[in-house]
C-alpha cells in the first residue's frame, strides 16, 4: 500500500516506539494530523503552547530512554518550540521536532510566515533535513530518527506545505532502525592507569552524575570496596539516595556540607557520568579521573589527570575485578557525620510546629515527600522550588524527577510534568512550581483537564522571583521590587475555573489535609501554597565575597528604608520571621 510523506514518517516514528506527539497544529501540519487520526497507535497531544510541547517531549524521552516528538507549524509555530528544544538538548533528550514550512514556490519571497528555520535551529539541532521531495522519504527520516535515538540529541524534520501530502514513490531504503545502546569501554591500558591513581589515594570520592543511571550497583560496589563517599549532582538525585550506603549528598549552590567537603577535601576525585557545570565547586590540585561517554565532556569542567571515554557500567565492570586499595575510613566517617547533622537540620526546618505566617516552603515539600507514592514522578521548575526538592524531598525507590536542571528555564515545571503524566498516566505525577514559573506556563493546566489526567500541582506562592532576589543580594545589590516582585491571582481559583480542583493554603494546620486532598483527587489538582518571601537559601559554604555582598546589600536596603521605602521594612520582617523567628 502506497503512503504519502506524513504517513511514511509516522510509520517510522511508530517503529521507533513513538506513541504520542505533542504540539499545536496549523495548516502545514494538517495532513500529518489526518494520518494520526487514522492510526490507533499514535495520539496527538494538543497543548496550548509549542514550547510546552517541546518540554513534554523532552521529559518523555528522559523518562523512557526512547524518543520524544513535538510539532509546530510554519513560522511562529516552529519558533515557539525552540526553548523547550534547548532544554532537551541540555538534558540529553532524544527529541524529534516536526516543523511545517511554506510551499516551495514561496521560498525566498519573504512569504507570509516564512522563516529560514535551518538557520534558526542550527545551534539546537544535531541534524536537520527539509523534505523537498517525497523521494527523500523514508531515508531522511530514518537518518534523523536513528541519530536522535543513538546519540541522544535533538533533530528536526521540515515538512513543506506542498510536499507533506505527496505520495512516496518507493520504500527502497526502509530498514530496521538502529536504537543505540552499545557498550563503550576504555582501553585496558587506561583502566590500569585509573587503578594506579585510585589505589594511591587515601581520600577517594566518587562524584556521580546522571550518566550513572543503570549503573547504580557497580557504583555502590566501588564505594563499598574503597570505603569512598558518594557525592552526586542534582540530576542524579533520583539515582542515589542517602539510604544507599555511603551517599553523602550534593555539592554546588544548593548542595550540603557532606557533599561539598567530599569533593573539596578528597585527594582523588572520580567523576562518573557527570558534566557538572559549576566548575568553581570542583577544586584543582588533586588527582581527577573522569568517565564519560562523550569525549568533549572530558576535562571541560576540571583539569583531569585521566579521562576515560566509556559508559560507567562497562568501565567499572572492567575496573572492579582488579581493585585492591581502600580509603582512609576517618574521611568517610567525618562526612557521614556532616550528612546526618544536615539531615537533622532539614528535619527541623520542615517541622509542622513552625507555624509562622507566611508559611515556610519546606513544610509543603516535606509533607508531599512523606505522602507521595514510592514511584511518583516530579516535574520540577527552576528557582527556589528546586531547593526545597533538593533539601526536603527524597527520590528513593522508583521515584523520578524531570526538569530544566542544565538549561535553567523558568516555567518548565508544569509542561515537563505534562510529558510525564502523558507517558505514565497510571503513575502519580507532581508539578513543583514557583509562582513565577507557573505564571509563564499556567495556560496548559487546561491540557491536564482536557485529557482527564489527575496531575498534582503545587505553586510556591511568595509573590516574587525569590532566587533572583537572593542572587541580587549576594552580589551586593539591593532588592528591586519592580523587577522581582509579582502580582499573582488566586491560583486555586484559576485551577477551578479551568475545570480542575484547587485549594489555597495559608495556615500550617491545612498543609497535610491539602496534600491528602490532592492525592485523593482524580482530577487535576492545584495547591496554592502561600509561603514566605523571606526564606534564605544559602549554599553549603559561604565565602567572604558572598557574605560581604549580602552585607552590603542589607546596608543599601536599610538606607532605602530610611528614605521612605516601606517595602524594605516588610521584606526584613519576613526574613526575620522565616529565619530567626
Amino acid at each position: 500500500m502506497s503512503q504519502n510523506v506524513c504517513e511514511s514518517l509516522l510509520s517510522i516514528l511508530m517503529e521507533a516506539g513513538v506513541g504520542q506527539i505533542f504540539g499545536v497544529t496549523g495548516d502545514a501540519l494538517n495532513p500529518l494530523l489526518e494520518a494520526i487520526r487514522k492510526e490507533d497507535r499514535v495520539d496527538w497531544i494538543g497543548v496550548r503552547h509549542e514550547e510546552h510541547a517541546a518540554y513534554a517531549a523532552g521529559a518523555q524521552s528522559e523518562l523512557t530512554g526512547g524518543l520524544g516528538v513535538c510539532a509546530g507549524t510554519t513560522g511562529p509555530g516552529a519558533v515557539h518550540l525552540i526553548n523547550g528544544l534547548y532544554n532537551a538538548k541540555k538534558e540529553g533528550g532524544a527529541v524529534v521536532a516536526l516543523t511545517g514550512q511554506v510551499p516551495r514556490k514561496q521560498r525566498g519571497s519573504d512569504s507570509h510566515k516564512e522563516i529560514d528555520l535551518s538557520k534558526m535551529f542550527d545551534d539546537v539541532c544535531a541534524y536537520q533535513v527539509a523534505i523537498e521531495s517525497p523521494a527523500q522519504m523514508p531515508r531522511m527520516a530514518e537518518i534523523a530518527i536513528q541519530k536522535a535515538l543513538a546519540e541522544r540529541v535533538v533533530v528536526r524534520i521540515e515538512l513543506p506545505n506542498d510536499v507533506i501530502g505527496m505520495k512516496v514513490p518507493s520504500q527502497h531504503f526502509r530498514h530496521p532502525l538502529v536504537h543505540g545502546g552499545s557498550a563503550l569501554l576504555p582501553p585496558d591500558s587506561e583502566i590500569e592507569k585509573a587503578l594506579e591513581i585510585i589505589e594511591a589515594g587515601k581520600r577517594v570520592t566518587l562524584f556521580c552524575g546522571i550518566g550513572c543511571r543503570g549503573s547504580e550497583a557497580a557504583v555502590l560496589e566501588l564505594s563499598n570496596r574503597l570505603g569512598a563517599p558518594i557525592a552526586h549532582t542534582l540530576r542524579a538525585k533520583d539515582v542515589f539516595d542517602y539510604a544507599d550506603g555511603h551517599v553523602v549528598g550534593m555539592t554546588g549552590l544548593i548542595g550540603n556540607p557532606g557533599g561539598y567537603h567530599a569533593v573539596q577535601d578528597c585527594d582523588v576525585l572520580v567523576m562518573l557520568g557527570t558534566d557538572f557545570p559549576y566548575d568553581e565547586f570542583i577544586p584543582g590540585g588533586k588527582q581527577i579521573i573522569q568517565v564519560d561517554t562523550q569525549v568533549d565532556h572530558i576535562g571541560r569542567r576540571a583539569p583531569v589527570t585521566l579521562g576515560l571515554v566509556g559508559t560507567v557500567k562497562d568501565t567499572l565492570g572492567a575496573l572492579l575485578p582488579r581493585l585492591r586499595g581502600t580509603s582512609d575510613p576517618k574521611f568517610l566517617e567525618h562526612l557521614l557525620v556532616l550528612r546526618d547533622k544536615w539531615l537533622a537540620q532539614m528535619d527541623k526546618q520542615a517541622s509542622l510546629d513552625r507555624v509562622d505566617e507566611p508559611l515556610h516552603p519546606q513544610l509543603f515539600a516535606r509533607a508531599i515527600d512523606e505522602r507521595a507514592a514510592s514511584d511518583a514522578i516530579f516535574g520540577v521548575d527552576v528557582g527556589e522550588c528546586t531547593i526545597w526538592l533538593a533539601r526536603q524531598m527524597r527520590m528513593a525507590g522508583g521515584r523520578r524527577m524531570v526538569g530544566s536542571f542544565n538549561h535553567g528555564s523558568v516555567g518548565s515545571g508544569l509542561p515537563t510534568a505534562l510529558g510525564a503524566i502523558a507517558t505514565h498516566p497510571s503513575r502519580q505525577v507532581w508539578a513543583l512550581c514557583g509562582d513565577g514559573g507557573f505564571g509563564m506556563s499556567l495556560t496548559d493546566f487546561v491540557t491536564a483537564v482536557r485529557f482527564d489526567w489527575p496531575l498534582k500541582v503545587i505553586v510556591f506562592n511568595n509573590g516574587e522571583l525569590g532566587f533572583v532576589k537572593m542572587e541580587m543580594e549576594v552580589s551586593g545589590l539591593p532588592v528591586y521590587e519592580p523587577a522581582t516582585g509579582l502580582v499573582n491571582p488566586d491560583f486555586a481559583a484559576f485551577a477551578r475555573a479551568c475545570g480542575g480542583e484547587g485549594v489555597r493554603v495559608e495556615h500550617a494546620a491545612d498543609i497535610v489535609p491539602a496534600v491528602e486532598q490532592a492525592l485523593a483527587s482524580e482530577r487535576p489538582f492545584l495547591i496554592d501554597a502561600v509561603v514566605s518571601a523571606g526564606e534564605l537559601s544559602m549554599p553549603p559554604e559561604i565565602d567572604f565575597k558572598e557574605a560581604f555582598g549580602f552585607g552590603i546589600s542589607k546596608v543599601k536596603e536599610g538606607l532605602m528604608g530610611l528614605r521612605g521605602d516601606h517595602e524594605i521594612w516588610k521584606l526584613w520582617r519576613d526574613e526575620y520571621r522565616a529565619n530567626l523567628g
